[in-house]
């Protein structure tokens, strides 16, 4: 039997596709799935409210804190607040968001199943660089293009 020649990937610290997000937030992704799964480090800054209500009709999320807290919010009101070495996954089809309502930055890894997911934070970050203004209406379209539904209302 031979024995496959296959590169294993690798990403340095502070390397990757850095993508400049509305609101100063910085997602960095270590993997865009061409090689495996689909990785990216997003960094929260102080008091950041986050995406727009919403689920994820066909892919699940890992989520890693690694520096300060993180507030997932969910039905009913509830909400869980990871600190750094928590850990958070949500099933497809869990309403939900995030936020980070401290005066620390926050960061976490994660993770998405199946990997497109990674084209909506490119096609935020163009956005943001083209100077448009982020909307939850207009974030929520782009949510849409992948298979991510908006929440009406807080939860």
């Amino acid at each position: 039997m031979e024995i496959p020649n296959v590169p294993i990937g690798f990403v340095p610290a502070h390397e990757g596709d850095i993508l400049k997000l509305a609101g100063g937030i910085v997602c960095r992704i270590q993997e865009d799935g061409s090689r495996t799964g689909r990785a990216a480090e997003f960094t929260l800054p102080p008091n950041t409210k986050g995406p727009p209500t919403h689920w994820h009709e066909m892919h699940d999320e890992t989520f890693l804190v690694q520096e300060g807290s993180v507030r997932f919010h969910a039905e009913d009101g509830k909400h869980i607040d990871a600190k750094a070495g928590d850990y958070v996954v949500v099933p497809p089809r869990a309403p939900r968001t995030f936020s980070n309502p401290t005066d620390q930055q926050a960061e976490f890894f994660n993770t998405f199943t199946p990997a497109f997911y990674i084209q909506y934070f490119k096609l935020l970050s163009e956005w943001a660089q083209k100077g448009e203004k982020m909307s939850p209406g207009k974030v929520q379209k782009a949510m849409a293009y992948f298979a991510t539904i908006g929440v009406e209302g807080p939860l």
